[in-house]
């Protein structure tokens, strides 16, 4: 189905990936693996035949079709959600050129030749469309009720994310390309999408950092090592590939602490006959003039030639060790990656109050999202933020932080609270700016403390004097919660915090809000994050906002609420 020979890449003079070669098999699922920056999303793209490998090929079986949703979806300004489906579907205009040449044909029965490949073409992609699939599939992603006239940049994240997915769904793929498809997806659909990849028949290859949908959706896994940029193979789903990983790490540090321990035992070794030749070329040298002539020549000798000796036998352990030192066998020392560092440090004590909603009300104008929410948040509480996607709850937040006002009701913030927000769309940073300049603005640190600071945050070389705009997804989300760090801020509004940031980034990241001494609300989709986050739930309902002390209970009432919904739209 997909055969990757030899694949290599390289950015101007920073090499990507090498020799990089797997096979996927019809009905696999496979997960790409690595941290940001080790050429995942590149490896895909080149799949999809969107970029060019520097060395090696990609053969994708001719019957294949090749579904792709990336990271990070664009549509040009005022694009609509139906011309955004219709540009995604080649059997449409495959079906139109069908048409075209049948009436052709009726007249002019020498291209009958070229309407056959125009069928052998609509054929390969899946024949005609089946008019209902559209309407299955935006009913299936909860996009049927959104208006086709509807721009694309008036829909939430996660609203996008499954318009991505419905433009690849519509293709009927057999080979799907999936570049983090979880970004945004509230825990309902992620339970879907789970579904329908273990019903889907084709093959799989997905890049996620969503640590249980991995455990859920993935069969194999391919590490791409960003230490020696080549690709490792691992059977089994991501908690099995950490477990082998973690095996073979520990088995590399224990070969490689014998291998030293044999290095010091020959070079001590080495040592004591050096000292002995030493001490008898010493012994000979000292020998006193006088008595019998000859034996004392003769002792002198044969001191010296055990000095020799002894001396040649060093060299020769020398030269051994020298060759187990630089041979092909020799275990390299475990490397450690750069991970990312955050430490919100020392904060300004808030009030035990820190947080107090009084029937509010938020939404744009006449529309109203939620209705009469009454909450309230004690100091150094965690409190996730769930529910289904475009119900309101990126709007709460920022209604909280004070980006907007609320309808009605009141929204009070306890004494000395200090606000720090991470938006969703990481639209809060200024696309003309760099990282240097983002901060400078906050704080009067120099520029050399800043750089330091900074590289704490996987910025290196010249990524601080680079434009916002042309930073990755993940490099903006660290760039923004840098920015939380430096604010001092001792109540924490995220919405969407660990989107695009890798495995060991969400690790960091996790222990850092775990130290970290003052309140934070997050909007979250991450099911491994929110347990080790959250004591407590908000989850939105309807119009409403409920409150739960566990994952399980909030998941079973959003379950609830839309298997009601679906009852409700079955009925009319």
């Amino acid at each position: 189905m997909l055969s990757v020979n030899n694949l290599a890449k390289s950015f101007a003079d920073q090499l990507v990936f090498q020799d990089v070669s797997f096979v996927v098999s019809p009905g696999e699922r496979v997960g790409l693996l690595g941290p940001n920056g080790c050429g995942k999303t590149t490896l895909l793209r080149i799949i999809a035949g969107e970029e060019k490998p520097d060395r090696g090929n990609v053969f994708v079986d001719p019957h294949v079709r090749l579904g792709y949703l990336r990271q990070g979806l664009a549509y040009p300004i005022g694009c609509t959600l139906a011309a955004a489906l219709a540009m995604r579907d080649p059997r449409l205009d495959a079906a139109a050129e069908v048409e075209r040449l049948a009436g052709v044909v009726a007249t002019q029965p020498d291209r009958l030749v070229e309407y056959q490949r125009a069928l052998d073409r609509l054929e390969a992609l899946g024949g005609y469309p089946d008019p209902s699939t559209c309407d299955n599939v935006l009913k299936h992603l909860g996009l049927d009720q959104v208006p086709l006239a509807q721009e694309v940049a008036t829909l939430s994240g996660g609203q996008k994310t499954r318009l991505g997915l419905a433009q690849v769904l519509l293709t009927a793929p057999t080979l799907l390309l999936l570049d983090e498809p979880t970004n945004h997806l509230d825990l309902p659909m992620l339970e879907w999408l789970e579904d329908w990849l273990s019903d889907f028949r084709g093959a799989v290859l997905l890049v996620s950092h969503d640590r249980v949908f991995l455990d859920r959706s993935i069969n194999r896994v391919l590490y791409l090592d960003p230490l020696t940029h080549t690709l490792r193979e691992y059977v089994g789903n991501y908690s099995a590939y950490l477990e082998q990983s973690l095996v073979e790490r520990e088995k590399q540090w224990a070969e490689y602490r014998d291998q030293q321990d044999e290095i010091r035992r020959m070079q001590q070794d080495i040592a004591r006959m050096k000292a002995r030749a030493a001490k008898s070329e010493w012994s000979a040298s000292s020998v006193k003039r006088g008595g019998e002539r000859m034996k004392l020549k003769g002792f002198k000798d044969y001191t010296q030639s055990i000095a020799r000796g002894v001396a040649k036998k060093a060299k020769s352990r020398e030269k051994k060790l020298e060759r187990y030192v630089e041979a092909d066998e020799r275990v390299e020392k475990p490397r450690q990656l750069w991970q990312l560092k955050v430490d919100f440090g020392d904060l300004p004590e808030s009030g035990k109050d820190v947080l107090r909603l009084d029937k509010v009300s938020v939404g744009y104008g006449e529309r109203v999202l939620l209705h009469d929410v009454t909450l309230s948040m004690r100091q150094g509480e965690r409190i996730a933020l769930i529910g289904k996607n475009g119900t309101g709850k990126s709007t709460l937040i920022k209604t909280i932080g004070g980006q907007l006002r609320p309808l009605a009701g009141e929204v009070r913030l306890g004494v000395n609270v200090r606000v720090g927000y991470f938006a969703q769309e990481q639209d809060v940073l200024d696309p003309a700016s760099t990282p240097l300049t983002t901060l400078q603005a906050i704080v009067p640190w120099s520029e050399t403390e800043l750089r330091g600071f900074l590289h704490r945050f996987l910025f290196a070389g010249d990524q601080p004097l680079m434009p916002n705009h042309l930073l990755s997804y993940g490099e903006r989300a660290r760039l923004m919660l840098a920015q939380l760090v430096v604010q001092g801020c001792n109540f924490l509004i995220l919405d969407e915090p660990i989107n695009h940031l890798d495995i060991p980034s969400r690790t960091q990241f996790e222990q850092a809000l775990a130290s970290f001494e003052g309140t934070a609300l997050a909007v979250v989709h991450d099911r491994y994050f929110i347990q080790g986050f959250a004591s407590r739930i908000w989850a939105v309902q309807a119009d409403r906002v409920r409150e739960y002390f566990d994952l399980a209970a909030a998941g079973q009432a959003l379950d609830q609420l839309m298997l009601q919904e679906a009852a409700f739209v079955g009925s009319e």
